[in-house]
């Protein structure tokens, strides 16, 4: 896709002196890039309880998780009119270990009571009985233990024959649909589901077909969350793959020039939780560790990323261009592997006070009524 301006600064400045950096309308005409996505998290239950909070014999464990998901995922379903979302998918993680998409379609009964005000701004927001339908179940246990980085199963464990769910084979169905267009998969949790659909499609198919299939992929993990994404990345690359292990913390660090008010919470109380709809109400206070309130929402980036591409600040296929997911390098010319950038989580939190002014005024279309 060809962009207007080379970077995220260019593009501020000249909004500043035209005055039209972020509408809080939406634009009634197409816009030039309307990415096709699938969300795979492993997505808590809406009453998630902090994993910092777990007491051994009181907390139900499959209550205790991280809600940074479900903080992102409010923030996602107020963008849902920019996307074509082909799938929802619960997948295993890092914390509770568990995959259920109950939980997720728990979030959507929530998104159905905002919805209809929703579409009042933008008639593409989609109705929580069409995101119903392609909320997909992924398996169970990638991780050995719920612990962070260690002890996840060995890759035969998780990986390979007997091993489909309905997630890994609604991965292969939205990929093999005639669409030309590239299918964005962010990873929130494990990469399991991705890479059993990749596993299945190279074994039933032809080394051209596999080609063919890898090349409408792209995927933007956080973190390794299972021994699945060292796979991805040692056997295929020519895969488009976006992997952040470090710079998605710049959505709760707080860098130079950065207000650490535009993220506390105190700010998310009075933009997000109170007075603005069921659906901001269930953003949680906290992440996983209950003494860092406000925002956290490590797995943002993998759709700002395509956010900012909307709105042609970015090419989401140059990930070394500034976007408001962060930027990358790509430290070997012949694989097609991004990873943080060395200037670190600026990447991200520099555009917070742009990121947090259009969730403010998105979020607040739950209750109002769009400006004449």
């Amino acid at each position: 896709m060809k962009t207007a301006f080379s970077n995220l600064s260019e593009l501020v400045c000249v909004c500043a002196l035209i005055g039209t950096a972020f509408p809080s309308t939406a634009i009634a005409a197409e816009p030039a890039f309307r990415p096709r996505v699938i969300i795979s998290t492993d997505f808590p239950p809406t009453n998630v309880i902090p994993v910092k909070s777990y007491v051994k014999g009181v907390t139900p464990p499959a209550q205790c998780s991280d809600p940074d998901d479900v903080q992102s995922m409010v923030r996602f379903l107020i963008y849902a009119n920019e996307f074509d979302i082909e799938a929802l998918i619960a997948s295993a993680g890092s914390f509770a270990n568990v995959a259920n998409k109950n939980n997720i379609l728990d979030m959507l009964n929530i998104y159905e009571q905002v919805q209809p005000n929703l579409s009042k701004h933008d008639f593409r927001f989609p109705t929580a009985a069409k995101l119903r339908s392609i909320t997909w179940q992924g398996r169970d246990g990638a991780w050995g233990t719920p612990k962070v980085g260690t002890d996840s199963k060995p890759l035969a464990e998780i990986l390979g024959e007997g091993k489909d769910s309905e997630a890994s084979d609604a991965i292969i169905k939205a990929v093999d649909q005639p669409d030309p267009r590239p299918l964005w998969i962010c990873v929130w949790g494990g990469s399991r589901e991705v890479a059993q659909a990749i596993w299945k499609v190279k074994k039933t198919r032809s080394p051209a077909e596999l080609q063919t299939f890898l090349s409408k992929l792209r995927l933007h993990l956080i973190v390794k969350q299972d021994s699945t994404t060292d796979w991805l990345l040692e056997n295929f690359p020519k895969l488009f793959v976006i992997l952040t292990e470090k710079n998605y913390m710049g959505m709760f660090y707080h860098m130079v020039n950065t207000d650490p008010k535009l993220s506390d919470l105190a700010w998310l109380n009075r933009h997000v939780r109170h007075g603005h709809g069921p659906l901001g109400a269930v953003y949680p206070p906290t992440g996983w560790d209950p003494k860092y309130e406000g925002t956290q929402e490590g797995d943002t980036p993998s759709f700002l990323h395509l956010v900012s591409a909307v709105r042609g600040l970015n090419d989401p296929e140059k990930p070394d261009q500034e976007s408001w997911g962060g930027k990358f390098v790509r430290p070997d010319a012949t694989k097609n592997h991004w990873f943080d950038d060395p200037s670190g989580t600026q990447t991200v939190s520099r555009w917070r006070a742009h990121v947090q002014k259009d969730f403010a005024e998105r979020i607040n279309w739950c209750v109002a009524n769009p400006s004449k």
